[in-house]
């Protein structure tokens, strides 16, 4: 291995390490419901407000607001996206805020998806796809941004804003998912994010 390919592996590894020294501790929960409300998704008014980001043409689809339990954070710096949705978070609603259930299921995340895996069920699958998201966050302004990456797992938050379309000036378009009963590809929700809370433990 040369000199140099030595010193690329060592900055990979220190950022790693830098990463994992500074992510936030996952919040241990006791049993029970924490969320017990779904997602509020509502049609916009007649005016949609005019949403901008650099380089972007964000378009409002309708209004969205939530609180629920954070399963999964994922942080991107160098994908596609990054610029525009640096985090995305999984969360969960209903029976998937309770622990008892999450203790049961295997939670990761990855390319912009959310997965989960279970030995035996322990609630019905299609109660797990509609009450639990994978959402890409695009903070309105820095201060939601860095609330946003105040979060750990375990958390439980509360935001609200717009469900959105977003167009890049090279044809790329990533579109909102409708509805919480999808699941796969497109089933993600992109949300424009006015204001986020962090509730007290």
């Amino acid at each position: 291995m040369s000199l140099l390919s030595r010193w690329l592996w060592l900055l990979a590894a220190l950022l790693v390490l830098g990463w994992w020294l500074h992510a936030p501790s996952p919040r241990a929960r006791d049993p029970g419901v924490l969320v017990a409300d779904a997602p509020l998704q509502q049609p916009l008014d007649l005016t949609p407000p005019a949403l901008e980001k650099p380089g972007v043409a964000i378009k409002p689809l309708a209004t969205f607001s939530l609180s629920a339990r954070v399963l999964g954070r994922a942080d991107y710096r160098w994908d596609f996206g990054a610029a525009l949705i640096p985090v995305d978070l999984a969360l969960g609603w209903g029976r998937m805020s309770d622990t008892a259930v999450l203790d049961q299921m295997d939670i990761s995340q990855g390319s912009r998806f959310y997965h989960w895996q279970v030995k035996q069920f322990p609630i019905p699958e299609r109660e797990i796809i509609e009450s639990s998201a994978n959402m890409h966050l695009i903070p309105a302004t820095d201060a939601v941004e860095r609330e946003i990456k105040r979060t750990s797992v375990g958390d439980v938050v509360t935001f609200n804003g717009y469900l959105v379309e977003a167009d890049w000036p090279d044809g790329t378009k990533w579109v909102s998912s409708m509805t919480r009963s999808d699941s796969g590809a497109g089933a993600c929700e992109l949300v424009w994010v006015e204001h986020f809370d962090i509730a007290p433990h």
